[in-house]
């Protein structure tokens, strides 16, 4: 029986999560669950799977739930950190979203627990210092973005000395085939039709910018150790094809399945087994075709961001994300156009000052200081 704790259990990620074992209850135990404030959904999920720990992000919420459960709710950062590290799971699953999921993934890696990682931004903006603290601590850590769970298991059991490089799919969104001048008047609502993937807003709003394989590049940069020049990404509309490891001799492997999170979470939670269908059959008589293109990155131009961010290092990917991250919350809200989106985040970086990364307030700060720079960039363009 594995012992299972789910960081952002009330997320899609989450969901996908207790789908799976809900399904495999003589395999796993639920052990711990947070939420940020979504306290409906997961006081459902409290009473179907009895955790023994829980938190929750807004302490408001957590004391209105502990009420009315009769139950003891952590609260704030330190609550949900304290579940991530909880003695008893065995595995944690790091699914919440954004720069708010680092300091609960760093205490579960602290911890020495293997970890399903869904948060890429961990690896984004502190990268060195996760991997090295895994290092000393003994925790593994096994990807659950269907494009790292991909090339995870096209590598396993292969050297990397033998890879020439490794190409990461994407979707290319609701947008694939516009010009910039058709974005002009996007709305909210078009930039979440993502035409393959059931995914949160503001990943939704990631893969339409082609940020979110921005940040997927540098999470594999981070995770599997390729160099910058080693590491492509190809427009896969069909999204069958998460990922592929091209080899010295010029051989690829590739890992297909349907778009279907359920896979990945899967193997993470049961590595190295497999679980029985956790995800649709891939019938490739019904897809009919498999195509591929370069990244229009002259209408999509985070994806080149994002590489500076992970060829420059130190203090830049963070920079990046927290810039990402308010310009996508003031597209949401209104304040800024689609087209903007990239335009905060280069203008944020082009005032940043790269900084060697010396220890995690190095990262606090440079995320502090963006965030500021791109709120400042906003309330200029809505003026």
């Amino acid at each position: 029986m594995k012992h299972v704790t789910i960081l952002g259990s009330t997320g899609s990620i989450g969901r996908s999560a207790l789908e799976v074992i809900s399904r495999c209850r003589d395999r796993f135990k639920v052990v711990g669950l947070t939420a940020k404030n979504n306290i409906e959904l997961l006081e459902e999920q409290i009473k179907a799977f009895n955790p023994e720990i829980v938190a929750v992000a807004d302490e408001t919420g957590a004391l209105q739930l502990g009420k009315k459960l009769g139950i003891r709710v952590l609260s704030g950062d330190s609550g949900v950190a304290e579940v991530a590290s909880y003695n008893k799971a065995d595995f944690v699953l790091s699914a919440i979203i954004g720069f708010a999921g680092l300091f609960p993934t760093l205490s579960a890696v602290r911890a020495g627990k293997t970890i399903g990682l869904a948060n890429k931004e961990s690896l984004v903006v502190a990268g060195e210092i996760v991997m090295k603290d895994a290092g000393k601590a003994g925790a593994k850590i096994i990807p659950v973005d269907s494009e790292h769970s991909a090339i995870f298991q096209c590598m396993e059991g292969r050297s990397k000395e033998f890879v020439k490089r490794i190409v990461i799919t994407a979707s290319g969104g609701p947008f694939l085939g516009k010009r910039s001048s058709e974005l002009n008047k996007v709305t909210i609502e078009d930039a979440l039709k993502h035409p393959n993937w059931d995914m949160g807003k503001k990943i939704t709003i990631d893969s339409a910018t082609l940020m979110n394989k921005g940040l997927e590049v540098i999470e594999a940069h981070r995770l599997f150790g390729f160099s910058p020049d080693m590491i492509d990404v190809l427009i896969h509309p069909q999204s069958i094809v998460h990922s592929m490891v091209e080899f010295k001799d010029r051989s690829c492997i590739a890992q297909l399945s349907v778009p279907d999170m359920k896979g990945p979470i899967a193997y993470a939670l049961t590595y190295p087994e497999r679980l029985d269908d956790p995800m649709p059959f891939l019938d490739l008589t019904a897809v009919g075709k498999l195509t591929f293109q370069k990244p229009d990155t002259g209408c999509f131009p985070c994806l080149l961001y994002a590489y500076e961010a992970m060829k420059e290092g130190g203090t830049m990917p963070a920079v990046l994300n927290a810039a990402n991250e308010v310009a996508v919350n003031g597209f949401m809200q209104n304040e800024i156009g689609f087209n903007d989106i990239p335009v905060v985040i280069n203008n944020t970086m082009r005032l940043h000052e790269r900084k060697p990364v010396v220890d995690i307030d190095t990262i606090v700060e440079a995320d502090r200081w963006a965030r500021e720079k791109a709120e400042d960039y906003i309330n200029k363009v809505r003026s």
